[in-house]
């Protein structure tokens, strides 16, 4: 029902915007041109993640193969109604996308009056590719969204992911450059700069967070593909490090926020409660907590109390990453909606800490996070470091590190502390208090015998709990995140089977250069 609501939308927003846009030789976000501001303000929508998603790709499997919680018994295997929704999400929105650029390249006026709306659509655009590319690998990407342009473009061929990500790293790069910041911005012509207005629900309309989320993403991925294309990348970095550009900051961080955008976040509770087989781990446990004291002594990273909670005893007991046949089985009723009333009630066979329930239950206060400026710090850590596309600095690498901590721990205490329903709250730390913390946590980094490199990756994977794919990203990467046991080669999802079905001979022909579709196959950026 869904699917077909969509597509009587985009077939009505197409039908009814093309008999006269060129007779009105207008503005294409005019009222009369009917819509570009709604369609754009669709593409954000879908930024949402979606309830089998969560349910299917995160729960069922990213959280396991990261490591960042454990899978107590994998009772779900279709993965694929997650890929399958995941794959429907980009390529509805991209159709959206578009039509979009197809009214702007149509305008007649000054294009240069276009340039910061045409900045954001190629954000939103860069985002939304770089999520479905990292998942899969290679994918339909230039010729797709286009069925309506002709019907040669019905069935798109697939796209390699290294020109994908030249190309969007490219994009962003335009987008952050043409940018106009000015209050009222004119063309030279004297033609004024067009606005989505209200219509971005997403940032507000502030053209500075754009600019720094282009090129915050920018670093993102040149650094992810740096082990492959090294001078490519470390260009980049180069450009955004040296030269100084705007990057996300503290405070600003990108995020989608229920409350402010009018929606209700019910997917996320919903693939807790039904799927219900996630515990706090012991690799999460151990990078948490000195040793292993039910009564959480030994815990040193506040943010242990703001991931997960006690088991019904009120005890802190990890489920092992790895158990065998002598595993007590994980029970209880931890993520129920019970809960709301009889908050204390996890079940009797709750033996494992669960999730926090407020972190999952909320559905207007806690946000889903795009990019972070604890992540853009400890990216910068890493480069510093690594001397990638830029000189070495250990001290610049150190402080970089210190930041990001600290910017980690106060942006889950600000979650937690703006989340209305949550009721038992841990201390709130001030900034000493974090910094001491943060101490803690950078004890290695100033002892040659530890890897440094290491720590900066587990801080990562630890900000990143609620980001799985994020952390699997890193995971494969670099190899190097917190891990028990044989590391994993699980590499990517494989193609949802509606891609089979309905592009069969690209499909085909895709699988045969990749010589399966499987999920041992890597990604390009993959070393």
């Amino acid at each position: 029902m869904k699917k077909i609501f969509i597509l009587l939308l985009l077939f009505a927003s197409l039908t009814s915007c093309d008999k006269n846009f060129e007779d009105i030789n207008k503005n294409p976000f005019s009222p009369t041109t009917t819509d570009i501001g709604p369609l754009f303000n669709t593409v954000i929508s879908s930024l949402r993640l979606g309830w089998n998603e969560q349910f299917y790709m995160h729960n069922e499997k990213l959280y396991q193969v990261t490591q960042q919680a454990a899978l107590t018994a994998e009772t779900f295997q279709n993965i694929s109604i997650g890929t399958e929704e995941v794959w429907a999400n980009y390529y509805n929105a991209l159709a959206h996308i578009r039509e979009i650029e197809r009214r702007i390249d149509a305008y007649q006026g000054d294009q240069d009056a276009l340039n910061n709306v045409r900045a954001q659509l190629k954000i939103l655009t860069a985002y939304k590719t770089f999520r479905l590319t990292d998942l899969f690998g290679d994918i339909p990407f230039f010729d797709a969204g286009r069925a309506y342009e002709s019907i040669d473009f019905a069935r798109p061929a697939f796209d390699r992911q290294e020109d994908i990500y030249k190309f969007l790293l490219n994009e962003l790069k335009w987008a952050a450059e043409n940018l106009n910041l000015d209050a009222n911005p004119t063309t030279a012509s004297g033609e004024r700069y067009v606005s989505f207005g209200d219509f971005d629900t997403f940032l507000g309309g502030n053209l500075r967070r754009w600019q720094k989320f282009a090129n915050s993403l920018r670093l993102r991925h040149a650094l992810r593909m740096s082990e492959k294309d090294p001078q490519f990348a470390g260009a980049i970095i180069a450009e955004i490090i040296e030269g100084n550009l705007p990057l996300i900051e503290e405070g600003g961080d990108v995020l989608m926020k229920p409350e402010q955008q009018n929606w209700l976040n019910l997917g996320v509770h919903w693939s807790f409660r039904e799927h219900k087989k996630l515990r706090m781990g012991t690799t999460i446990w151990r990078a948490m907590s000195e040793n292993d004291n039910k009564d959480g002594s030994g815990i040193f990273d506040p943010r242990a109390y703001i991931f997960f909670e006690t088991n019904n005893a009120r005890e802190w007991v990890p489920f092992p990453q790895i158990p065998n046949d002598t595993t007590p089985q994980a029970a209880g009723i931890p993520y129920q909606q019970h809960r709301d009333v009889s908050y204390d009630f996890k079940g009797q066979g709750n033996i494992y800490s669960p999730f926090n329930y407020y972190l999952i239950r909320d559905e207007r206060h806690v946000p889903e996070i795009l990019l972070t400026a604890a992540e853009v710090r400890f990216i910068k850590a890493e480069v510093y470091l690594r001397g990638i596309g830029v000189p070495q600095n250990t001290p610049l690498a150190e402080t970089e590190y210190s930041s990001a901590v600290a910017a980690s721990i106060t942006f889950w205490q600000n979650v937690m502390t703006q989340t209305a329903i949550w009721t038992n709250k841990p201390p709130i730390l001030s900034t000493s208090e974090i910094f001491m913390r943060v101490n803690h946590q950078r004890i290695s980094i100033f002892n040659p015998a530890n890897d440094k490199l290491e720590l900066i990756y587990r801080q990562r994977w630890i900000d990143a709990f609620r980001q799985p794919w994020e952390a699997f990203s890193l995971l494969r990467r670099t190899g190097a995140t917190p891990y028990e046991g044989t590391p994993s080669d699980f590499y990517r999802f494989s193609y949802p089977p509606s891609e089979a079905e309905k592009n069969p001979e690209n499909w085909q022909n895709q699988v045969s250069i990749m010589g399966a579709d499987e999920s041992q196959v890597k990604v390009w950026w993959i070393k």
